[in-house]
């Protein structure tokens, strides 16, 4: 007789053994980020869920905004928040004398 495996459980458990390795591992890494508890950019509170692609809503404050598909924040929203903090209202009028 055969030693016994253990049973797969976890995210991909439905996918049992198709569709190779790295694309299971990539399934993961997106499904569990997507299930853990995120916080809310409002109240700050571990309660943000997805409603729908793109969609999250913090189930204590009600807050209701747009994010990424699997993530409530993106890349390139945080290269756009850095980018307008460093643009103050000071700057845009100094550089708009200076030309």
């Amino acid at each position: 007789m055969g030693k016994k495996r253990t049973k797969k459980i976890g995210p991909t458990r439905g996918l049992e053994a198709r569709y190779g390795s790295t694309v299971r591992k990539r399934y993961i890494s997106v499904v569990s980020g997507l299930k853990k508890s995120h916080k809310c950019p409002q109240c700050g509170s571990p309660s943000v869920r997805r409603q729908s692609v793109g969609v999250w809503h913090c189930r204590k404050c009600g807050a209701v905004f747009s994010g990424g598909a699997y993530t409530p924040g993106t890349k390139l929203g945080e290269i756009a928040k850095r980018t307008a903090r460093g643009l103050t209202p000071e700057t845009v009028t100094v550089k708009e004398e200076g030309e």
